[in-house]
């Protein structure tokens, strides 16, 4: 068994790039999720190593020391972050030249031949589902008999194998929670709107539906939920209430965890049991019925992507949702007492200084507990990508999705909106949404009831205006 170490590397400042991120940039907000794609592999070899960097607040200093006690360097790689986890590879590459290193994540899954000719020092990158892959290089097995990577020969050329099967049978993956106990420290995970501290999983992977700006689905999920039986689910939370007694949140981040209703419906039953207060992904038309249940057993929030409040973009990016079905949802789940993080999309296709006013009332009206809203961002491996790439609204050479601090940027444009108008958009819907004079009420309401909300408040209030400052020197 090759000695192993799965590594988030250093990064930007407050980066959230790590395993577990859907979209890698510096939040509004400091946050961190989970490196839940990372610890699965590592929870499927013995003895294996797992460091998460950015949330640790750890250097290169710090981690090129393990290049000499592991054979097997696995970096979870993304877009964005491409340029630096290369240099971080050749530092390991230069400290221990025997040392195989392997990229996964979805940049290497859908652009495997292009990130190996990038790339010379990594030895193999992985496709979707790679944490079976992980486990047979770490056995020690030769290249030629993995399936699911692209591989450079003794030669120098690249050989692609077979893809690997999609596993349907999850229960078959351990538990995720038993490797963060081992190698992190969970007070280092932050989220703006979860409690403190919070521990993340997936109860599945893929999504159903098809929106074309959705990066997991597309690239290493797939639209097809597969599942964890409940009672394996319901173990894990046991097993993790044992772990961490200080949680005071779980999180089941699953693109969209009500995708099965009556599964959603019996897991909440049985967490109800277990007296935990939990949060997860959810599309904007769960019925008062399935809301009901969840609420009664313990959810507290839902994070939804209302993404816009005009109709025409929702067709335009297969969203399947519809306004007034959104509306009734927020307004059933207002009436249960469930908070709602809304997440909001500015520059999606059909997006003009129109639409942007819509989504500006739209949220104001719908009124979530809290709300993000980020650039369209067209990663690889997407329909936005190739959309946007074959009409013109994004320069192929200039496609970058952050800037030179970690900060998202506005990659596309239209003959009728610019890049910068995109860009400005954000600042100026959270403005509208949270400088209402019924928002701050809500909030100072909040504060004044609860010691720790207040400082945790005035520390995000503080980051969240130096983030608006730093974008307007961009």
């Amino acid at each position: 068994m090759l000695k192993t170490l799965f590594l988030q590397p250093p990064s930007y400042d407050g980066f959230d790039g790590g395993a577990g991120s859907r979209y890698q940039a510096r939040r509004e907000i400091k946050s961190f999720w989970f490196p839940t794609w990372l610890a699965q592999p590592a929870a499927l070899v013995p003895d294996s190593t797992l460091i998460d960097a950015p949330p640790a607040r750890l250097t290169m200093a710090d981690v090129l020391p393990h290049a000499k006690t592991h054979d097997l360097l696995i970096i979870h790689t993304s877009t964005p972050s491409f340029g630096n986890d290369v240099k971080v590879a050749e530092a390991f590459k230069a400290e221990n030249p025997n040392m195989l290193i392997g990229f996964v994540g979805a940049k290497v899954a859908v652009q495997p031949e292009e990130s190996l000719s990038r790339a010379k020092v990594v030895d193999f990158v992985a496709g979707n589902e790679f944490d079976f892959t992980i486990k047979e290089i770490a056995e020690g097995k030769s290249f030629a008999e993995v399936d699911g990577i692209m591989y450079r020969d003794a030669n120098g050329a690249l050989v692609k194998n077979k893809d690997r099967a999609i596993l349907y049978d999850m229960d078959q993956l351990p538990f995720v929670t038993e490797v963060y106990a081992k190698h992190l420290r969970i007070e280092d995970y932050f989220i703006g709107y979860l409690k403190h501290p919070y521990v993340s999983i997936y109860t599945g992977r893929g999504c159903k539906s098809h929106c074309t700006f959705c990066l997991w689905p597309q690239t290493v999920g797939g639209h097809k939920y597969r599942t964890r039986s409940v009672e394996n689910v319901i173990a894990e939370i046991k097993r993790a209430k044992e772990l961490f007694p200080q949680v005071e949140e779980f999180m089941f981040d699953d693109d969209t965890f009500t995708d099965d209703l009556p599964r959603a419906e019996a897991i909440a039953i049985e967490l109800g049991k277990l007296g935990v207060t939990w949060s997860c992904n959810a599309k904007a038309n769960v019925p008062y019925k399935t809301l009901k249940i969840l609420k009664e057993n313990g959810l507290r929030l839902l994070l939804v992507g209302y993404e816009t409040g005009n109709q025409q973009i929702l067709y335009n990016i297969k969203k399947g949702m519809r306004i007034d079905v959104a509306k009734r949802f927020t307004a059933d789940c207002h009436k249960l007492g469930i908070k709602i993080h809304g997440t909001f999309i500015v520059g999606l296709p059909g997006e003009t200084q129109e639409t942007l006013k819509e989504t500006v009332e739209f949220a104001k009206e719908i009124n979530p507990h809290t709300i993000q809203v980020s650039l369209a961002a067209p990663y690889p491996g997407t329909f936005l990508y190739n959309q946007a790439v074959k009409e013109g609204w994004l320069d192929i050479e200039h496609a970058e999705l952050i800037d030179e601090h970690g900060v998202q940027i506005a990659p596309l444009h239209y003959p009728h909106l610019s890049h910068q108008e995109i860009f400005n958009s954000v600042e100026t819907i959270y403005r509208k949404f949270y400088f209402r004079p019924s928002k701050i009420l809500s909030i100072l309401n909040e504060m004044i009831r609860s010691p720790d909300m207040m400082k945790r408040r005035l520390r995000e209030g503080v980051e969240f205006f130096a983030f608006l400052k730093e974008r307007k020197a961009a």
